[in-house]
């Protein structure tokens, strides 16, 4: 490692296995804890040579593994503002290595290898759309990315270098949230034919594109079906770089161009069959005088304060007619007086189909199908909000395209959108509904149509937080769309006895629990107790660890425990297909996420992602006492990590009987968690439906 190496506050909290807080402890209690070489006072930098020392001498363990080698050489080797550059060039190296492995053996061998290197890495990588700016000129440097690869793939490599590099650069670099992109993924994916194209024009570093290529991964196309183009434009150079090779490193049919999408179109004349967007909010200079006169503002100039209007209107511009358009906005798009005119024309022209709210303080998410020619346009528009379950949206957006006539939004071959002889808005109720389904089904009967057909097909009601409102209601003088003002909780008001109920029961298993408190001695010092690691648990056959190879848990034939399932008790919520290596969960065994470990008692699901699963031999090991040990280890786990270290996890050397002593406390304490959690649930959904029926005029006192 270079003694020029330098680590921040998160580096030393990985190293050594421990939050944030701990370091910032060590610095006040320590004085012989390292100065600062470098950073800002509010993100100061430490020597790693000087660190790794302190660690030693106050005896606190600590592991740099090859990644963070590699990481802390790349930010050892260039100042901060060109770390990206160099970035991209390891992710450069990493695509010429696969694409060249027998010129990679070749050049790895030679005594000149940093100097042939950057010319090799251009020669193999010209469909990138910039050269990095910033070389490698360390080989010690090169060869850790090389076995890094080696260990765990080029794909993988890179992204934990992406990964490290956004992360300290966060207030430089906006990315999307992951659920939400991987909702907008699969709602692409869903929209699109195989062989079809998706473009992003504001694709950042790649995120929304990304989660496209793992839904179709997931998807699994049929044997022989073109794969779908992924096509992004970014304006800086350094993340259309690092998008670009995040992937081409999947085998992604993929091109990224670097340029302003307003002002320099990189993809002028192409009609995708789905633009997804996550554009910049609250740009003013965007161009404004430049393109008064541009001929995608086809519903409107968009005022100086209205760049998102402008973005819609670019989207809708690249998108073939009957395509789907899926753009995050700020939650004030939808109401401010700026943009009125421009959200009236895109409702009378069918354009705008959806507004749902992803979060209190947005962005909300809008969907749009550019119109077709000579087909009716719809007379109503979807409004939900699904800040509270973001599983609402795709269900609530099939029921609305079965409610309006769309058949789907994927073309047949030599032909336009499928399902545009569909009866109109203003057919009967069953007729819409059999018809929009039947097209589709009858149209070309693989990938993206099959999908979406299938979706429709099995629509239903729309969810509680959801409204299909029509678009004249809308056409005022605001021509506010917020989901907020529109997503009334018409009927909730019933609830409200039952609500009532409900928390009396839940207070009586509240009180019950807390009852049952462990019966805990309070000891006058700390006793250590022997500890072994899960590995030696493992090696001894007391246990058996196995980790989830789900990525995503959205739909399937099959119950998948998720980790939000995990934190809210263990019952299943998400759906899976069949796919080679999935976990079956059995009663008894215990799953631990990044935030908490429980026993299982419902057999039968599927373990999702993100989770690991532990089968303890009972008769040597208690799975109460594992999972509380394993729940503490995830607690005091660093933010960011993908699962809880099995590593690093200890657990007392205990006789079997005294296991059981603390599994029962630690029983007792998860279920008094359990029912204060319930309790607190049921008790918010009663102060709102009270609320809600007392301003709706819904409920009233009684006399």
């Amino acid at each position: 490692m270079s003694h020029d190496a330098t680590v921040n506050a998160g580096d030393i909290a990985r190293l050594a296995d421990v939050g944030r807080a701990a370091v910032s402890n060590w610095r006040r209690r320590y004085e012989d804890f390292p100065h600062p070489v470098g950073g800002t006072a509010s993100s100061p930098l430490f020597s790693l040579p000087e660190i790794e020392e302190w660690l030693r001498r106050n005896g606190k363990s600590f592991e740099v593994s090859l990644g963070d080698r590699v990481w802390q050489g790349l930010r050892a080797a260039v100042d901060d503002l060109r770390l990206g550059e160099l970035s991209g060039f390891a992710g450069a190296f990493l695509l010429y290595a696969r694409r060249d492995p027998d010129g990679w053996r070749r050049l790895a061998a030679a005594p000149d290898l940093v100097v042939r290197l950057p010319r090799e890495v251009a020669a193999a990588t010209a469909d990138l759309p910039v050269r990095p700016g910033s070389i490698l000129e360390d080989a010690q440097l090169i060869r850790w990315i090389a076995d890094l690869s080696a260990l765990h793939g080029p794909a993988t490599a890179f992204e934990f270098v992406c990964e490290r590099y956004v992360e300290a650069h966060t207030r430089r670099l906006a990315v999307t949230r992951g659920e939400v992109a991987s909702l907008m993924g699969r709602l692409a994916r869903r929209a699109c034919p195989e062989g079809g194209a998706i473009l992003d024009p504001a694709v950042g570093v790649g995120t929304l594109l990304l989660a496209v290529s793992d839904t179709a991964v997931l998807d699994g196309a049929p044997p022989g079906a073109p794969p779908v183009r992924l096509l992004g434009q970014e304006i800086n150079e350094t993340s259309a770089l690092l998008a670009s090779l995040r992937l081409l490193l999947r085998d992604a049919n993929a091109r990224v161009v670097a340029g302003d999408s307003l002002r320099h179109d990189g993809f002028e004349g192409e009609r995708a069959d789905v633009v997804l967007c996550d554009p910049p909010f609250n740009e003013r200079a965007w161009g404004h005088e430049e393109l008064i006169g541009d001929p995608r503002w086809d519903y409107g100039v968009p005022p100086r304060g209205e760049p998102e209007l402008a973005w819609v209107q670019h989207c809708l511009a690249h998108v073939r007619p009957g395509g789907l358009v899926a753009i995050l906005m700020p939650a004030a798009a939808a109401a401010r007086r700026s943009g009125r005119r421009i959200r009236a024309n895109l409702l009378r022209a069918g354009a705008l189909c959806a507004v749902i709210g992803l979060s209190a303080a947005g962005p909300d998410l809008w969907l749009l199908r550019r119109p077709e020619a000579g087909a009716p346009s719809p007379a109503s528009i979807l409004l939900a909000d699904a800040s509270d379950d973001l599983s609402i949206v795709e269900s609530a957006w099939w029921t609305y395209l079965a409610d309006a006539g769309y058949g789907g939004t994927s073309p047949t071959a030599g032909e336009g959108a499928a399902g545009t002889d569909t009866a109109g808005p203003a057919a009967p109720e069953a007729a819409r509904r059999g018809r929009s389904a039947g097209s589709v089904a009858e149209g070309r009967t693989s990938g993206g149509v099959a999908r979406q057909a299938a979706a429709v097909a099995s629509a239903g009601e729309l969810p509680r937080s959801a409204r299909i409102v029509r678009i004249i209601d809308l056409l005022d003088d605001e021509v506010d769309v917020s989901p907020a003002r529109h997503v009334s909780s018409r009927g909730d008001a019933q609830r409200y006895p039952a609500a009532g109920r409900r928390l009396r029961d839940l207070a009586e298993v509240l009180a019950e629990a807390a009852g049952a408190l462990p019966d805990l001695e309070v000891l006058s010092g700390r006793v250590g107790l022997p500890t072994t690691a899960i590995t030696d648990l493992a090696k001894a056959g007391m246990v058996t660890v196995r980790h989830s190879v789900l990525k995503t848990a959205d739909s399937g034939d099959l119950n998948v425990l998720t980790a939000d399932d995990l934190a809210r008790g263990g019952t299943p919520s998400g759906r899976s297909g069949s796919e080679p290596g999935i976990v079956t969960v059995a009663a008894g065994d215990v799953v631990a996420s990044t935030t908490t470990a429980r026993v299982i008692h419902q057999p039968g699901a599927v373990l999702g992602p993100q989770l690991s699963l532990y089968q303890v031999d009972r008769s040597r090991l208690d799975a109460d006492f594992l999972a509380g040990f394993l729940r503490y280890a995830a607690a005091r786990a660093h933010p960011g990590a993908s699962r809880v270290d099995v590593r690093r996890a200890r657990v007392p050397r205990l006789p079997l009987v005294e296991q059981r002593a603390y599994g029962a406390a630690f029983r007792r304490l998860a279920e008094l968690e359990d029912a204060i959690r319930e309790v607190a649930d049921a008790g918010e959904a009663l102060i709102r439906l009270g609320l809600e029926g007392l301003v709706d005029g819904r409920l009233r006192p009684r006399a």
